[in-house]
This record gives structure tokens, C-alpha cells and sequence, in this order.
């Protein structure tokens, strides 16, 4: 079995070829180990017992690379065994399953873009598993699917993590078995790459190529350092001209936060949302659906969708179909009309580097840090939950925020 593992490893690639003797030594050690055939599915006991005895007399990172080679054992194993199941016999199965799915999303209130991409995970798990019947399913599974990703797909570390939670979701709500301390799949490789970062002049000769709404919603998310669709999603109550303030409802981690408000957009922000209370005054002439509401908001308050404090800042010009309740209503701008613009923008001001909308928040964090204000101000601005989110701004700063002289300058 050890040989056909050994082609499934050149074939792949997952490994690099001086390191697969190696990965062949510890499974071998480990099946030799616990006596027991090398067609053998391992359980998380055995393979923990392997590991542990193992530990006491290799070096650490000898046990992880044999730990990440019974991983890519098992999932061979897994696949090789794999049996065909007909699809007529479980399409109304994982049809129900899905409905269940969607219910528990909406009734723990999740966006709607989590729904669909919840969904669409359940699907490509579904199409792994050649449709198998739902109640045959196990943490197994998961782990196969998972290792799937990271072999067969060669996904990024933060694809396999968002499958991994709409899974465990999954598993959890519908299936009702709580699974998340039982998995042991392979994990994507995991590269920390640095945040494309734009100098002040880049920021401002894109900002001379976008005009209008494009401009004003481009200049608010490098002015607060906000993300794209929490700029989008701003209501009118959100901005405090008075104060300077902006709030963010609801960010990423369903967090509120504040964050100042730029003196430089104070009139543009004045003129545009008397353009906004132009088309609000429209809707409530011809009586139209409120605005969308969070978190069943509108049945506790059925008429405060109309009110002109809950009314978008960046309201669309034209209506739409909401895809969950079908009522036609307002909404927001759409977040590819500043994306197209704003990537046109960058092509034409000579701006090389790969910046998308979501590097003016990068630039935001990075261009605070080099003026000096201290990290843990800025993680509260930006919303990080981890510092060490925020730290990774430090190695793209271009100037020294210590003030520390080199002894060769001295």
C-alpha cells in the first residue's frame, strides 16, 4: 500500500520529492507501531498514541511532518476506497437538508451573501460525497472533504477555513452532531503574504481619475479605513457631522465601531445626502417599501424602514428584488460599480501594484502607523479583534515609527 502512496505523492505534489522517503518512513513506523495493516483507516486515538510515543525521542518538527503525512494517509486511503452511491436515492434527502440549512441561517440572522456562500459549500460537499445519504455521515466526511481542498484543489488557507465553519455549521444545526474537536485533515499551506500598501500621491492620482459617487464612497473607505460593504451599508444616522463621528453597525464579527469622519469631505458629505433626501422624499411620495432592516428589525418596527434616519447614505438610483423575501425595495449601490471604476482608475493613473478597493483600508492602517498613532488605536479603528491582525501593518510601514537612528547615520 506504501508504494501506491508513494505515486499518489508524486503525482500530487502536495510533497516535495526529497521529502517523501520521510513521509513513507513514519507511516510505515506508525502502522508498525500499532501492528495492525496499512489498509487500516486510523482513529484519532491511534494516531495520537503514535505521535506521543514518537515525541520522546524526535524533534518537534519530525512529529509534525509526521503528523501532516498520516493526514495525507488517511485521506488516500479514504479515496481509494471510496464507494459509488446512486444519486437518485438521496437528491430529496440533501434537497430537504439544504431548506434546513437555509431556515437556521436565516433564524440565527446570518447575511445573505453567508447564506449563499454556506450553501454553495453544502453543495460541493454534497457532490464529494457522491451524495451519500446525510445520516450515514460522520466527522470522516468533513476530514475527506477537507483534505480534498487542500491535496486535490490546493485551496488557500482562508478558502479551507470558511468551508470548514459552513460545514461544522452544517453538522451542527441540521445534523445536529457537534463534530468541531474531531477533525484531522490535511490543512492548506499557509502563507502570510504582506498587504498591497498605496503611497498618499498613488491614493490621491486615483482619486483625480474617479468622479462622483465612485469618488466620494472611494475617498470615505481610505478616509475612515472602512471595508467596502460597510461603506455601503452606511444609513443616514450614521454619520454625526457635528461630531466628525462615523459609526459602522454591524461590521465584520456583527461589531459596532466608531471612527472619525474626514473635515475634507464635510461638504461633499452635506451636498450628497441632500441629493440622497431628494430620492427618500420620491420613495414616500409614491409610497414605497421602507428600506431593508437587520435582524427582523421590520416586524418589531414595521414603519421604521421609512424613516429618513434608517435611509441608505449611497442609496441605488434604481429598485430592486430582494432575493429573500421577493419585495421590491431600495437598496444600496451595487459594490462592482465602484470596483470596475476604481480598477480602471488604477490602470490608467500608472499605479502598478495589484490594488483593489480593499487597499485604501490597507493604505489607511499603514499611512496612521508612519504618522506615528500607536497600534492599539488603529486596531480599534479598523475593528481587529486580534492585535496581531493589525501588527502585520508594521512590516509594510516605509518609515521608521520608532524615531530609532541607525549607528551608521551617526
Amino acid at each position: 500500500m506504501l508504494k501506491e502512496f508513494k505515486e499518489y505523492l508524486l503525482q500530487k505534489g502536495k510533497v516535495k520529492t526529497n521529502q517523501i522517503p520521510y513521509y513513507l518512513k513514519w507511516t510505515g513506523n506508525c502502522y508498525a507501531f500499532l501492528n495492525i495493516s496499512d489498509s487500516t483507516l486510523l482513529n484519532s486515538d491511534q494516531k495520537k498514541q503514535f505521535l506521543m510515543h514518537m515525541a520522546k525521542n524526535h524533534e518537534d518538527w519530525q512529529v509534525s511532518q509526521a503528523d501532516t503525512a498520516l493526514r495525507l494517509y488517511s485521506y488516500f486511503l479514504s479515496q481509494k476506497f471510496k464507494t459509488s452511491i446512486p444519486v437518485s436515492i438521496t437528491k430529496e434527502s440533501w434537497n430537504i437538508v439544504e431548506e434546513k440549512l437555509r431556515e437556521s441561517l436565516r433564524l440565527r440572522h446570518r447575511s445573505y451573501s453567508t447564506e449563499k456562500t454556506y450553501i454553495a459549500w453544502a453543495r460541493s460537499f454534497r457532490s464529494f460525497l457522491n451524495h451519500k445519504e446525510p445520516k450515514e455521515l460522520d466527522s470522516r466526511n468533513l476530514q475527506d472533504f477537507l483534505s480534498h481542498l487542500a491535496v486535490e484543489k490546493k485551496v488557500s488557507p482562508s478558502t479551507q477555513n470558511q468551508a470548514l465553519n459552513a460545514i461544522i455549521f452544517l453538522y451542527r444545526y441540521v445534523f445536529e452532531k457537534d463534530i468541531e474537536g474531531m477533525i484531522d485533515a490535511v490543512r492548506a499551506r499557509q502563507r502570510r503574504g504582506l498587504p498591497v500598501v498605496l503611497t498618499i500621491k498613488e491614493v490621491h492620482s486615483i482619486f483625480d481619475l474617479l468622479s462622483g459617487i465612485n469618488r466620494l464612497i472611494a475617498m470615505l473607505i481610505y478616509g475612515c479605513g472602512l471595508r467596502l460593504n460597510e461603506c455601503l451599508g452606511l444609513r443616514i444616522k450614521d454619520i454625526d457631522l457635528e461630531q466628525n463621528i462615523l459609526i459602522v453597525r454591524a461590521g465584520k464579527g456583527d461589531k459596532d465601531r466608531r471612527t472619525m469622519l474626514p473635515e475634507t469631505l464635510k461638504d461633499n458629505l452635506i451636498h450628497h445626502i441632500s441629493e440622497a433626501r431628494a430620492i427618500y422624499d420620491e420613495d414616500r411620495a409614491k409610497n414605497l417599501n421602507g428600506v431593508y432592516l437587520p435582524n427582523a428589525l421590520e416586524k418589531k418596527y414595521p414603519n421604521a424602514g421609512k424613516e429618513w434616519g434608517w435611509f441608505w447614505l449611497f442609496p441605488s438610483k434604481s429598485l430592486s428584488v430582494e432575493p429573500r423575501t421577493h419585495v421590491v425595495r431600495r437598496h444600496h449601490v451595487h459594490p462592482a460599480s465602484l470596483q470596475k471604476a476604481f480598477k480602471t482608475a488604477v490602470i490608467k493613473s500608472g499605479v502598478t501594484k495589484q490594488a483593489s478597493v480593499h487597499t485604501l483600508r490597507h493604505s489607511f492602517a499603514t499611512h496612521l502607523l508612519e504618522n506615528g498613532y500607536d497600534i492599539r488605536t488603529i486596531q480599534e479603528l479598523l475593528g481587529h479583534q486580534n492585535l496581531q491582525t493589525t501588527m502585520i501593518y508594521t512590516h509594510v510601514a516605509t518609515k521608521n515609527i520608532l524615531g530609532v537612528k541607525s549607528p551608521l547615520d551617526g
